[in-house]
C-alpha cells in the first residue's frame, strides 16, 4: 500500500468524479483509476461502485476513507515536525472561518506568518461552523474559527477568543441621530443581510423575534463585505458583527448603533482536532492565539 494509493482514494471521495479526482492529483484517470483498483487487490475489499461513471463508494469504502484521511494526515503532520525540527515550520495552514471573523482573521494569521515565515497559509472565509468542524474531523481543514454555541464540539480542542456582538449599521442621514433604536425602527430600513440559515442572520432573526419583529430584507447575501458596500452608499442598513471593525474602518458617512438582544453576542473560538499526533501548524497557530486575542475595535 503507497501514500499515493491513499490521496487518489481520497481525493475521488471528495471530488465524486474520476476525472475531477484526476486533475486534483496530477494524473491521468486511467492511471487514478488503476491505483485505486490495486489499492482494492491488497485490502481484498471493494472501495468504489462503478458504472459507466462514479456511482460513490461502497459501504467499506465509506469506512475504509476516515482510515486513510487519517494516514494521510498522520504522515503530513510527522514531515512537519521534521521539518520543524531541521528548519522551523513549513507547509500549509488550512483555515475555514465563519464570514463573521474574516477580519479578525487577519490580527491572528499576520503574527503567525511574522513568526512562522516559511509557512503557507490558505483559508475559506466562507464556511459554517458545522461545515468547519466536518471538515476538520474529515482531517481537510487544520483549524477553524468559529462559533461555538450549539455545535457539537466533540473531539476538538478549543481557545476561546472573543464575544462577538452584531450592530446596526447604516448611513448617518439614513440612521438618524435619536437613540435608541429600537427594532420597530429597523423593521422600517432597506435592509441588506446574510441569506437566511447562515448563523449571523439567524442570530438577527432570533434577535427581532424578541421584540415581535420581523425583518424583510431587500437583498440577501453570503458576503459581509458586500453587506457593508452596500450600506456605504448611504442608502442601506444592515446588522453585522462589530468584529468586523476590529481590522478594518467602518464605511464613511455610517454610523454604529447597539440593538437590544440577547442572541446579538456569541462566543468565537479557535478550533481544531483534539487528540495526538496533531496537526504541528494547528497547534502553533493556537499559541499565538492564547498569547492574547485580538482587540476588538469599532472605528
Amino acid at each position: 500500500m503507497l501514500f499515493r494509493q491513499l490521496e487518489y482514494f481520497v481525493a475521488l471521495a471528495r471530488e465524486r468524479h474520476f476525472a475531477r479526482a484526476a486533475d486534483a492529483c496530477y494524473v491521468s484517470q486511467p492511471a487514478l483509476s488503476e491505483a485505486i483498483r490495486k489499492l482494492e487487490r491488497e485490502l481484498k475489499v471493494p472501495l468504489v461502485l462503478r458504472g459507466s461513471s462514479f456511482q460513490g463508494l461502497t459501504p467499506e469504502g465509506d469506512r475504509l476513507v476516515i482510515w486513510a484521511r487519517r494516514i494521510l494526515a498522520d504522515r503530513d503532520a510527522l514531515e512537519h515536525e521534521v521539518a520543524a525540527m531541521r528548519v522551523g515550520l513549513t507547509g500549509e495552514l488550512r483555515l475555514g472561518v465563519v464570514p463573521a471573523a474574516a477580519t479578525r482573521l487577519a490580527l491572528l494569521i499576520d503574527p503567525f506568518c511574522n513568526q512562522h515565515p516559511l509557512v503557507r497559509v490558505r483559508a475559506d472565509t466562507s464556511l459554517r461552523s458545522t461545515d468547519i468542524i466536518d471538515r476538520i474531523h474529515r482531517f481537510e481543514l487544520d483549524a477553524g474559527l468559529i462559533y461555538t454555541d450549539g455545535v457539537d464540539l466533540t473531539g476538538l480542542a478549543i481557545t476561546e477568543l472573543y464575544e462577538e456582538r452584531h450592530v446596526l449599521v447604516g448611513g448617518a442621514a439614513l440612521l438618524g441621530t435619536h437613540d435608541p433604536v429600537t427594532w420597530s425602527d429597523v423593521a422600517t430600513l432597506p435592509m441588506c443581510l446574510l441569506h437566511k440559515g447562515m448563523r449571523g442572520r439567524d442570530r438577527v432573526d432570533e434577535a427581532a423575534r424578541e421584540h415581535d419583529v420581523t425583518l424583510t430584507p431587500r437583498l440577501e447575501t453570503d458576503s459581509v463585505a458586500t453587506l457593508l458596500a452596500l450600506v456605504e452608499t448611504g442608502r442601506w442598513a444592515s446588522v453585522v458583527p462589530a468584529g468586523w471593525f476590529a481590522a478594518t474602518r467602518r464605511p464613511p458617512g455610517t454610523r454604529i448603533v447597539e440593538l437590544d438582544g440577547s442572541a446579538l453576542r456569541a462566543p468565537v473560538a479557535l478550533v481544531r482536532a483534539a487528540g495526538d499526533p496533531a496537526s504541528v501548524l494547528a497547534q502553533a497557530l493556537d499559541v499565538v492565539a492564547r498569547s492574547g486575542p485580538p482587540p476588538a475595535a469599532t472605528r
